[in-house]
């Protein structure tokens, strides 16, 4: 009976390895699907395995990876008895074949199978014993796992959210365009829905990082945070790649990769050496690695279930796993996962002086171009390059995978572009949500106005919203079934129709869930907050400040956008209108809507967000709210081309219903086209223009209209004459009172007194040191004074 169970088990590990995944994907053959439906596999998920997969072993592996991946305990008897009702006994021979592995010590060279054949098992038991008894030296074990991690992660099946089925990508091809930047000094709020907000202004400010800098050399500790879909995994394996290729960690002997979605499943291993004799038994056979150079990879840190008690080791855990992800700090490691798990994590890990913190942002332009090469028709390719550059809030989501893929699946599938559908966030998560709802919920051609004059849709939609909306809330990123069915009826029946948005996580104890994207999930949560709460509620709750321009974004009144497909969902609310004026006002009335260090910035950044999310115009009750205040625009490098937009929007209606800028600054010299229109409509109307750091022009365009005060500082640059003359001259020329910071070394004071003299100006304060007087600074401060100045210097 023993030898039965050992056998048993033994099987089980074939089961699982990629040599009998491939071999049997590769005899299964066109009966791969009927295969798939025998192992209870649901219809809609092997069509979409079909679509994916070109080759027929590519859609068995598939097939058969999605059915260990949802069976609770795959084993080789239930394969057999699915095989055996399609009257495959060819197949189950092969399986049987495949068992017949050198390793189990038989008294008997034979054995009955379950299908009542015998089969002739040739065993050494010399052999046996001198290959699993004799324990592996470390240059075997290297190499073992070298030639593992090259046969199964060249090309990988990676789950592509929001649909929970595997695709076979590429590896190399899709790494190599990520975008890897310096996150040293990120201050990341632990809770999760900063994501998108921080993200964007990392976006504008971020140097990228060569692959080659960061891991050819050999650091002790490297953290990886990145939002979800963002390539985090694609990293790490490339990483394993290009170390099984001797190209980075030459001085690593043993590199170990482990998934933390995989880690809840063996809560109770308390040692890394137990650990690794789970996954890598058949490689290193109870080889001991503590006195041997290792590194760790550990993948998807914010899934593991036991995070707040391996950040907090004060609190009492009785999960023993903790204690073994803790051991890996004895070696080298790599941890990634989303930005808010890991900016907590390194609260653990100060003690490592030889330290590096990274983000990945996604795929660079050069990505983006080759991602719609290869998987947009030729046909398509012009315009969804148009409809993706045509929009910033399009092009700074385009770096995520996540939206890239979104975005192109949508214009490719439409009949006609609407380029509303990218205009603003709101109407993008709008687009991205409905087109996923209708496509892979309920899979209809419908249009979706017929679809959502279907009440149980309207409940559907709602019912996703408010689990969004409840946990969003509460911070809960990782929910458990228990939580889920509070919301659900019939939970049994009706899991499989949660994915799509939320994401099952299955392990051998219990499952848990989270939503396919964080985005989605805020988005979700503002869809919510909108049809179900009052103005006084959101206003109250500070949990959905970063939903506030999303919840305003809900009040656009265009016809032609998807939005107003869901804002209809509870019959029993409505205005709107009164919504959003409510939230505008409060942002401007009260300095404590909001506990923020920054309160002047942060309010009027959301106003100028939530006023250009809803799309509206400057009636007589925007007024009242924006003449509370004076308004200023700033540009430098640390602003979002979606603040650009916002600031764009809000300033083309506030001065054209009359008003004055109080002020534009401007600390930038490479504008893109969205800043220079911006500087443009500012400059038409607007008080005091300071702060001209360095030069700025820009071909076609001068300014025309009187400015009261200008500040131009450029005591950081030492610029040409003719610098001076374009970019600052023509703003003199315009202005009344002048102040002028100038460089010590500036060699054309004297022309620069003669064009003031000459201008406008009627009040002015010079700030330069002359040359003749070197060490002594030199002040105009009236008219009078230079006048002087420059007779002085002609005689």
């Amino acid at each position: 009976m023993a030898q039965n169970n050992t056998y048993a088990k033994k099987c089980e590990n074939i089961l699982y390895s990629p040599e009998f995944m491939l071999s049997f994907s590769e005899c299964i053959g066109v009966s791969w699907k009927t295969l798939g439906r025998r192992l209870n596999i649901e219809e809609h998920y092997l069509s979409m395995i079909d679509e994916d997969n070109p080759k027929t072993d590519e859609k068995a592996y598939s097939m058969l990876t999605t059915w260990m991946q949802m069976s609770d305990n795959p084993t080789f008897e239930e394969l057999k008895t699915a095989l055996r009702n399609m009257k495959r006994i060819d197949l189950i021979r092969k399986i049987d074949k495949f068992t017949k592995t050198p390793g189990l010590p038989e008294v008997t060279s034979r054995f009955s199978a379950n299908n009542g054949n015998y089969i002739q098992l040739s065993i050494n038991s010399t052999e046996i014993t001198s290959r699993f008894s004799a324990k592996k030296d470390t240059s075997e074990v290297c190499t073992a796992l070298k030639n593992y991690y090259r046969k199964n992660y060249g090309k990988i099946n990676e789950v592509r959210p929001p649909l929970k089925v595997p695709a076979n990508v590429d590896l190399i091809n899709s790494f190599v365009d990520l975008c890897i930047v310096d996150a040293v000094n990120t201050q990341m709020d632990i809770v999760f829905n900063f994501e998108r907000k921080n993200f964007f202004e990392k976006q504008m400010n971020y140097k990228p990082i060569p692959y080659n800098e960061i891991f050819m050399e050999e650091k002790s500790v490297i953290l990886i945070s990145g939002v979800a879909g963002i390539g985090k995994t694609w990293l790490l394996r490339k990483c394993l790649l290009d170390w099984s290729n001797d190209l980075i960690w030459r001085n690593v002997e043993l590199v170990f990769y482990l998934e933390c979605r995989k880690l809840n499943q063996y809560q109770n291993i308390s040692n890394i050496n137990e650990l690794l004799n789970v996954f890598y038994k058949d490689i290193i056979n109870d080889f001991k690695i503590s006195n041997h150079p290792a590194l760790f990879i550990i993948d998807g840190l914010d899934e593991f279930k036991f995070l707040n008690e391996l950040i907090n080791r004060s609190l009492s855990c009785n999960n023993p796993i903790v204690n073994a992800l803790t051991e890996i700090q004895k070696y080298k490691y790599v941890v990634a996962g989303r930005v808010y798990a890991i900016d907590q994590y390194q609260s653990i890990s100060t003690e490592h002086r030889n330290k590096l913190t990274i983000q990945i942002m996604g795929f660079n332009q050069k990505g983006i171009h080759n991602y719609i090469e290869k998987k947009v028709s030729d046909e398509k390719k012009d315009v969804v390059k148009e409809t993706l550059n045509s929009s910033p809030i399009a092009k700074a989501m385009a770096s995520v995978p996540f939206y890239l893929c979104s975005m192109c699946k949508i214009i490719c599938d439409s009949k006609e572009i609407n380029k509303i559908s990218f205009l603003t966030m709101t109407n993008l998560y709008a687009s991205i949500f409905l087109y996923f709802f209708q496509n892979h919920i309920i899979k209809t051609n419908k249009l979706m106005n017929k679809i959502i004059e279907d009440d149980s849709n309207k409940k559907y939609i709602l019912n996703i919203c408010k689990i969004a909306y409840e946990l969003f809330v509460k911070n809960k990123v990782i929910f458990s079934e228990e939580e889920i069915q509070t919301f659900i009826i019939d939970f049994d029946n009706n899991e499989s129709n949660l994915f799509g948005f939320i994401e099952k996580i299955e392990t051998n104890l219990e499952c848990h869930y989270q939503f396919a994207h964080l985005t989605i999930m805020e988005f979700c949560a503002s869809v919510y907050a909108y049809n179900c709460l009052s103005s006084e509620e959101i206003i109250a709750n500070k949990k959905l400040k970063s939903c506030l321009s999303m919840i305003c974004g809900l009040t656009n009144k265009c016809q032609n956008s998807l939005i107003k497909f869901l804002v209809n969902l509870n019959p029993s609310k409505n205005g709107s209108e009164e919504l959003l004026y409510s939230i505008l006002d409060r942002l401007l009335e009260s300095k404590t809507f909001y506990d923020v260090l920054d309160y002047e910035t942060y309010y009027v950044n959301l106003f100028i967000e939530c006023f250009y999310e809803s799309q509206s115009s400057f009636n007589d009750k925007i007024k009242l709210f924006v003449d509370k205040r004076e308004w200023t625009i700033s540009i430098d490098d640390g602003k979002t081309s979606y603040k650009t937009s916002c600031e764009n929007y809000f300033v083309n209606h506030y001065i054209k219903s009359g008003r004055k800028l109080s002020r534009l600054d401007v600390d930038k010299n490479i504008l893109s086209d969205e800043e220079k229109n911006l500087i443009i409509q500012c400059s038409t109307n607007v008080s005091h223009v300071r702060h001209f750091y360095c030069p700025i022009k820009f071909e076609g365009w001068k300014p025309k209209d009187k400015i009261e005060v200008l500040s131009i500082v450029t005591s950081r640059y030492l610029i040409t004459k003719k610098d001076f003359e374009d970019s600052f001259l023509p703003w003199i020329n315009l202005c009344e009172a002048l102040h002028l910071y100038l460089h010590d070394d500036i060699d054309f004071i004297e022309e620069i007194c003669e064009w003031i003299y000459c201008s406008n100006v009627k009040w002015l304060w010079i700030k330069y040191r002359t040359i003749e007087e070197k060490y002594r600074r030199k002040d105009f401060c009236n008219l009078d004074e230079l006048k002087n100045f420059i007779t002085q210097k002609n005689v």
